[in-house]
């Protein structure tokens, strides 16, 4: 394992393990000089050849990777199992070698490695003829279930740990994408409630001065000195209309910037996951102002909005028709329905009311038709403005 990617508390049990691992050689040295043995340079060299493998496993980089390490751990078995054969005190080293086996291999081989290690050391203690008591069978399988409850119980703390650290990481990336929404939904709010307040003010005023200018330009009798002042008048209003409408229009969603109100509905269609939603357009299109497109656009992304995340519908269809006197938007799905009586009063501003009164801002109608089991079908018609009122 690369040290790099170690927490604290894996350092600590790492650097734990490698005084372990020390300790116990040198305590297998030091028991073999001071016996009569002599084989006790033999498990001297065993012992150093051990330490040096063990050492190589923090000093080689390829020891990181998982072929690597289990090439190392191979390794290091191999000449403890020499030890092993060499001196009885070489069973002590088992109870490292357990955890470097449950750490470094997959748990379908860790297990069977120790147990094959547990077995190994009882093996050479009766092998080496050491007097026969539980302790010599019980030590080392004792052992071996003390580090396979160890490193199962870390395993999966440090599991838990990561998943919540992962928890925490989504809540805190979403709270930034609910926090750059919200302001993205404010931005757009002001955006059309400023073409709004143009639209119905500013607008209307010089649209409704031109006007008056153009039935007193009539009413002049000719060659007044009066009519150069009324036709400047005038064209100065219908210069600022122009640039009041060119305002209403920059601050319209940019859903509408690129193409018409038919187009950005068969472009939200497009774009509806989980759902199979068709536009239909009927009747002769004519232009809406820019309010009234606004207004039937985010109706209709509501409306699917919610359709998308509650009615659990397969299919939508939204149909935008042309009347003589009035345009209508209905958005019908095939979900599962609700009664309208008991719906919610809103949901951060996509609910019923904030629909019906978008609609009935500009004087228009909402209605909701559904039942529980029998779908949906939201419907608002919009009277069209008088010709020339803007």
């Amino acid at each position: 394992m690369d040290p790099r990617s170690l927490t604290p508390v894996l350092r600590v049990l790492r650097l734990c393990l490698h005084l372990l691992m020390a300790g116990l050689l040198v305590l297998v040295a030091a028991r073999a000089l001071a016996g009569d043995s002599t084989g006790a340079g033999a498990v001297v060299a065993a012992a150093v050849v051990m330490a040096v493998v063990y050492g190589a496993g923090s000093l080689i980089p390829a020891v990181h990777t998982r072929a690597g390490a289990a090439l190392w751990l191979a390794a290091l078995c191999a000449v403890w199992l020499v030890l092993l054969v060499l001196s009885p005190d070489g069973l002590w080293l088992a109870f490292p070698l357990y955890f470097l086996q449950l750490h470094l291999l997959p748990a379908r081989w860790g297990v069977p490695a120790v147990v094959l290690t547990a077995g190994a050391a009882i093996a050479s203690y009766v092998r080496h003829g050491q007097p026969l008591n539980p302790g010599a069978f019980i030590g080392p399988l004792l052992g071996a279930a003390v580090a396979v409850a160890t490193v199962i119980g870390y395993q999966t703390l440090y599991r838990e740990s990561e998943r919540r650290r992962r928890l925490i990481e989504e809540l805190i990336a979403t709270r930034a994408e609910l926090a750059a929404a919200e302001r993205t939904a404010g931005t757009l709010a002001e955006r059309e409630r400023l073409a709004r307040e143009i639209h119905d003010t500013l607008a209307q005023g010089l649209s409704s001065i031109q006007l008056l200018l153009r039935a007193a330009q009539r009413t002049l009798p000719p060659q007044s000195p009066a009519a150069p002042h009324i036709e400047q008048a005038r064209a100065a209003a219908q210069d600022n209309l122009a640039e009041a409408r060119r305002f209403v229009r920059a601050l319209s969603p940019p859903d509408l910037e690129s193409g018409s109100l038919a187009g950005a509905l068969e472009r939200l269609c497009a774009t509806a996951p989980g759902l199979t939603a068709r536009f239909t357009e009927s009747g002769t299109p004519s232009g809406l102002p820019t309010p009234y497109e606004v207004a039937l656009l985010r109706i209709a992304q509501s409306a699917l909005a919610n359709t998308v995340r509650h009615a659990d519908a397969r299919r939508a269809e939204i149909t935008l028709s042309f009347m003589d006197t009035a345009v209508a938007l209905d958005i019908v799905d095939d979900g599962r329905g609700f009664d309208p009586a008991s719906a919610p009063s809103g949901d951060g501003g996509f609910g019923l009311p904030a629909m019906r009164s978008r609609a009935e801002s500009l004087g228009g109608t909402f209605t909701v038709e559904s039942a529980p089991g029998q779908g949906t079908a939201v419907a608002i018609t919009l009277p069209l403005p008088v010709e020339g009122s803007s």
